[in-house]
């Protein structure tokens, strides 16, 4: 039994902080119902944070650090394979930044936010068992995803940098696979929509965001059977905030690149290693991002 290509990537997603920049190649692959997998995944990353120009603080860097553990069951509904994913992201972080002359550093610990994502095909595979799906032809996907990150990470009010967002976001988004023998050509249209943080720093102040649009690239290659590789891009816009109904300038127009390995290790294992930096960044985060994720599949 082949292991299902798109779990890994999803859970990888899941590990990761809440971003548009997130990249998961075979995201809408098919899966054969009654799948359940465990995964854990390590997450480096460190860059710069480009801050819009009223911002006192200038010339910040971060070192981020992400254990993400997982877990995902695929089951039928009318006829359709539904992919149910949760996972809890441990965090652990630096960061440090200019104020006028001085410089100054921060460091935090703790809960990430919690995520959840439900995935459904639409058209291109209906729900099969395991001996079913095993001789069934690749065909083109078309699924759907609608990805819930709640507010549950750890948040100070009076702090301006946190580990949570103390807001819930939601990520609509529509994909569509096409297989070509050995490649797979992969193309995603998603929105974040987010709700407000009414305790903004100092506490007391409402942070509102602006949607953020997110367009997703991907091109993979099996190499042998349950070993591929994948290119991928990201480009996503939007995102402007207000502090107290007082526009910020932050709005984004970024665009990220990266490549994904993944491995099988005996029958039902696998090992994935990401990378991912970015290409334009105008406003946000502009790290350099290593993920290693181990997976085990039940059938």
């Amino acid at each position: 039994m082949k292991l299902p290509a798109a779990l890994l990537s999803a859970a990888l997603l899941l590990a990761r902080p809440v971003g548009a920049q997130d990249l998961e190649p075979r995201a809408y692959s098919p899966s054969p119902i009654g799948t359940t997998f465990f995964v854990v995944t390590a997450t480096r990353s460190a860059g710069g944070i480009f801050t819009d120009t009223s911002s006192p603080i200038t010339d910040v860097d971060a070192k981020l650090g992400v254990l993400g553990l997982g877990a995902g069951h695929t089951f039928g509904l009318a006829g359709r394979q539904v992919l149910m994913l949760g996972a809890a992201p441990v965090v652990w972080g630096e960061a440090s930044g200019s104020i006028g002359e001085d410089r100054r550093s921060v460091t935090r610990r703790g809960l990430g936010d919690l995520r959840v994502k439900l995935s459904t095909i639409l058209a291109g595979s209906p729900a099969m068992p395991p001996a079913e799906f095993a001789r069934a032809p690749r065909r083109t996907i078309l699924g759907v995803s609608l990805t819930v990150v709640t507010p549950t990470g750890q948040y100070y009010p009076d702090k301006l940098v946190n580990l949570g967002s103390n807001r819930w976001s939601f990520k609509p988004e529509i994909g569509v696979s096409y297989p070509a023998g050995r490649w797979t050509i992969d193309g995603y249209a998603g929105v974040w929509f987010f709700t407000d943080n009414d305790e903004y720093y100092p506490g007391t102040s409402l942070r509102a965001q602006d949607p953020i649009t997110a367009l997703q690239g991907h091109v993979s290659y099996t190499l042998a059977r349950r070993a591929w590789v994948a290119f991928d891009a990201t480009w996503y816009t939007g995102g402007q905030s207000r502090i107290d109904g007082v526009p910020k300038a932050d709005q984004q127009r970024n665009t990220r690149l990266g490549a994904m390995l993944a491995v099988p290790v005996g029958a039902r294992q696998s090992i994935k290693v990401a990378y991912s930096a970015g290409a334009t960044t105008r406003v946000g985060a502009d790290f350099r991002t290593v993920t290693i994720g181990w997976q085990i599949v039940f059938f």
